[in-house]
């Protein structure tokens, strides 16, 4: 695989750290481009699923690897970047942590080789954690940051571009205070917040549980991630989420008061009210598109299956004798009702033949 735009960089043989769900989305990735993968992880059975599901084999002994990947939380990169350059086990090394400048700054302290260091985040994931939750097109069509400092060397930049490149991401490339700043607006605050939203229902009742449909399901969604991880995450990144926060802190404040008049009987505050989701509106339509929509060259085919045991397994046996590879599957249940909604991700060119293969088995299909 070779870099676009810049020098051009073969990568042949990558070491992966980390078996989670970013090192084993990298590896699968990887080697669809055909490009050698190897695999590490601290977590044996992590790291069995891993090499299970193809993203890499076990590294041998003095392999010496053109990048090395640290996929591991933020907290552990300097010490595990020391180690893996005093045992050269790569010519370029890089991390996919989201927070950039501590990682950075720990990593001058400890004295490693700068010049073989480039910064890397790929802006993708799921609030599901692991490998059994990685895909190979993760990254596709996503931004991959490049965080290099002023020492690192133009072949190392041009590996990690080259990297990111063979995942299907788009490579950015920017400070690690600027990556700092713009991820706690766009991914650090909305966990925060979806996580002390989704913690209002704690103290819930069934019954009004029970009522949320999909405005809930969709603001909450990546509450569900690890908390141990996103610990390092947010911490890592205080002091640009603090500011953030605490502006958003402030809008919470003044939208508080508008209800409040609106309570009491003042109508003059809907007109504040309207103007707040007003904006809503404005920065919503900023948004690009969602990680869930499929990536380019797949389509959504959605079915509708019956609410009882085995009926998800008879839908996918049936594709499966039919030979028909489902890329991913989303389940959305109908409240009240017995039954739901089956989202199948295929390939564009096997959509009519799934479609064709669920008619003739009698399920509902909507395209």
């Amino acid at each position: 695989m070779r870099a676009q735009g810049g020098s051009e960089r073969l990568l042949e043989r990558v070491l992966v750290i980390g078996a989670g769900l970013i090192g084993t989305s990298i590896g699968l990735a990887l080697r669809q481009r055909a490009i050698e993968v190897y695999l590490q992880d601290t977590a044996p059975g992590r790291l069995a699923l891993a090499r299970e599901l193809g993203a890499g084999v076990p590294p041998r002994d003095g392999d010496v690897f053109d990048v090395v990947v640290l996929a591991i939380p933020p907290s552990a990169i300097a010490v595990e970047l020391q180690r893996a350059q005093r045992l050269g086990l790569g010519r370029t090394y890089t991390d996919v942590a989201s927070a950039k400048a501590e990682p950075e700054r720990e990593a001058e302290l400890l004295g490693v080789d700068m010049r073989r260091y480039v910064g890397g985040h790929p802006v993708a994931g799921r609030e599901r954690s692991g490998p059994a939750a990685a895909h190979a097109d993760l990254f596709v069509g996503r931004p991959w940051v490049i965080t290099s400092t002023p020492n690192a060397a133009d072949d190392a930049v041009a590996d990690v571009r080259s990297l990111a490149e063979a995942c299907g991401a788009v490579p950015v490339e920017m400070s690690a205070d600027v990556h700092d700043a713009a991820l706690a607006t766009v991914s650090h605050l909305p966990h925060l917040v979806a996580a002390l939203l989704a913690a209002q229902l704690t103290g819930s009742t069934d019954a009004t549980v029970g009522l949320g449909g999909t405005g809930l399901q969709d603001t909450t969604r990546v509450a569900a991630g690890d908390p141990d991880l996103w610990t390092q995450i947010l911490a890592a990144n205080a002091g640009h989420l603090a500011a953030v926060l605490g502006q958003f802190a402030d809008d919470v404040q003044r939208t508080l008061v508008d209800l409040r008049r609106l309570a009491d009987g003042d109508r003059s505050a809907a007109a504040a009210l309207t103007g707040t989701l007003r904006q809503g509106v404005a920065g919503r339509a900023r948004v690009p598109v969602k990680r869930g929509q499929p990536a380019a060259g797949f389509v959504t085919v959605p079915i509708v299956v019956r609410d009882a045991p085995g009926e998800l397994a008879a839908v996918l046996r049936a594709l499966g004798d039919a030979g028909i590879n489902v890329e991913d599957v989303r389940v959305e249940h109908e409240p009240g009702r017995a039954r739901g909604v089956v989202e199948l991700d295929v390939r564009e060119e096997a959509a009519s033949a799934l479609i064709a293969c669920m008619n003739a088995a009698g399920w509902e299909v909507y395209t």
